[in-house]
């Protein structure tokens, strides 16, 4: 039986530890195979912090004297109860990020990568791999990384590519590993293969580099490549092997289900990728949950679903984790339910992510989302009613809007300014294999072989530009708004802001 050391690529947030890497280790060594993880993303955040920061700028020194005591605060409940010295903290540290990234003419953050690069050209990414010896974690491949594959001597390497920010790194490690274990055969797999090979784009350009690419969940295809003979397979739970990350304690992700169970979206990448839905059963989940729980003892969970169905909303209100929680769900009628919401509160629930993308709607008809805004104010209501924080989602610049739409949005978010705790705001991109995508003039969005998004000229002159003038003058600045969004936890955003609930604060 062939052995696998799967591996989560720097770099991306590293405030808990990655789901994918653990939920495949989970399932392959119930099946009895040899699969070690190693999270080169947390590994690299503690690589880079340990470089020397040679601004001498009087906060670059000020960030470089505290830094090990604000990480230790970062790992301290009480360090977030007060929020100006949580932003304070997280500003410093990236401050040391974006010094280093500076001496090597990078851009580097707590959230974000970008070198010389392009991740979204095949050729660019191939150069990366040749170069890999100019990559700024090179020094940690050629340590940790390199002393980890001669321990283990896999058969297979599994790299978990997921986003922007970890492509030309990604490469650097496969150049790395090429050259110096030219036996080891590697496996490419992720949230950003997956939408790579969906796009009708993709011609495989990294043949000569990767061995496999894998779409979606990976459990079947690498138990097919990796085991002798399928026998009767075992239920596992993720195993995450490292909880040492930027948060005062272990946050645990979960997926209860892939895809999405509405995906009816007109734009959801989930809908132009074709993307399948799949669910674990709910007993099934309960169960992971309570050996996860009992294992790690985790300070929150954090539910990675699309949306959490309304079965396993009702199961967990039903069975309390006696844990804290937080994850998107859909605006529906069981929230509308002012004592649904509050035994939701009571089961663990301290906060909803609900993408309402516009308060317009019209708007919302034509994007297919099936919600209906009146709807949406009793459950915004009911969640607040219940102590459970939102974070909603807007999404300005759809075919179907306006900046008549956009003010309406506006107005929307002002009069429930008591009931938003949150707020995230996108400008929309086109999905490159979106049904409406075809029927719009389109323009380059970005300018490579591996783009999943087009520019398009939008059918009521909504553009990019006038958004933004619109988004940065009028709604950001209204006082209502302003104040939601000051509350937003720089860099960590969605990830943190559970973080900021009463309970927490009442704890320390």
């Amino acid at each position: 039986m062939n052995s696998l050391l799967l591996i989560y690529p720097p770099l991306a947030k590293n405030c808990e530890p990655p789901p994918g890497i653990a939920k495949l280790a989970g399932f392959l060594r119930a099946q009895g195979i040899h699969c070690p993880t190693v999270d080169a993303n947390r590994l690299g955040f503690n690589y880079l912090l340990g470089l020397d920061c040679n601004k001498s700028d009087t906060w670059s020194k000020r960030a470089k004297k505290n830094l090990q005591a604000t990480i230790s605060g970062l790992h301290d409940s009480y360090f977030y109860s007060n929020f100006d010295r949580y932003k304070r903290g997280v500003a410093d540290v990236n401050r040391i990020l974006s010094c280093i990234g500076e001496a090597h003419g990078l851009e580097v953050s707590l959230a974000n990568y970008q070198d010389h690069f392009s991740a979204v050209q095949s050729n660019d990414l191939l150069k990366a791999a040749e170069h890999y010896q100019d990559n700024l974690f090179y020094p940690l491949f050629n340590t940790q990384i390199h002393a980890l594959i001669d321990q283990e001597a896999p058969d297979y390497i599994g790299i978990s590519l997921n986003y922007l920010s970890q492509a030309s790194t990604t490469f650097a490690l496969i150049g790395f590993i090429k050259n110096t274990f030219p036996a080891v055969k590697i496996i490419l797999g992720g949230g950003l293969v997956t939408s790579w090979l969906r796009s009708s784009l993709w011609q495989d350009p990294f043949a000569q580099l990767v061995d496999q690419c894998i779409a979606g969940p990976g459990e079947a295809p690498l138990l097919r490549l990796l085991a002798e003979e399928n026998n009767t397979l075992r239920e596992a739970s993720p195993e995450y092997d490292c909880t040492d990350y930027l948060a005062p304690g272990f946050i645990l992700p979960y997926a209860a289900s892939s895809g999405c169970y509405w995906n009816k979206c007109l734009f959801c990448p989930e809908t132009a990728e074709e993307n399948p839905y799949g669910s674990i059963p709910t007993e099934q989940v309960l169960t992971d949950l309570r050996i996860l729980t009992t294992r790690h003892s985790p300070l929150l969970i954090h539910f990675l679903d699309n949306a959490v169905s309304p079965s396993l909303l009702k199961a967990l209100a039903e069975n309390p984790l006696g844990t804290p929680w937080y994850g998107f769900a859909r605006a529906n009628q069981l929230l509308a339910d002012e004592q649904f919401c509050h035994a939701l509160r009571q089961s663990g629930c301290v906060m909803l992510k609900l993408g309402l993308e516009s308060g317009d709607q019209q708007v919302l008809d034509s994007m297919h989302k099936g919600i209906d805004l009146t709807l949406v104010d009793k459950v915004l209501a009911s969640l607040k009613s219940a102590d459970i924080l939102t974070y909603v989602y807007l999404l300005f610049g759809t075919p179907a809007e306006d900046e008549a739409s956009a003010r309406r949005t506006m107005k929307f978010t002002i009069s429930h300014q008591q009931e938003i705790g949150f707020l995230n705001l996108a400008v929309f991109n086109m999905p490159l294999n979106g049904p409406e995508a075809s029927e719009l003039a389109l323009n380059e969005f970005y300018d490579g072989d591996l783009s999943l998004y087009t520019d398009f000229n939008h059918p009521k002159g909504w553009s990019r530009r006038n958004i933004r003038t619109f988004l940065s003058k009028d709604f950001k600045r209204h006082p209502a708004i302003s104040a939601i969004i000051k509350r937003d936890p720089p860099f960590f955003t969605s990830n943190h802001a559970p973080l900021f609930h009463p309970c927490f604060s009442q704890k320390t």
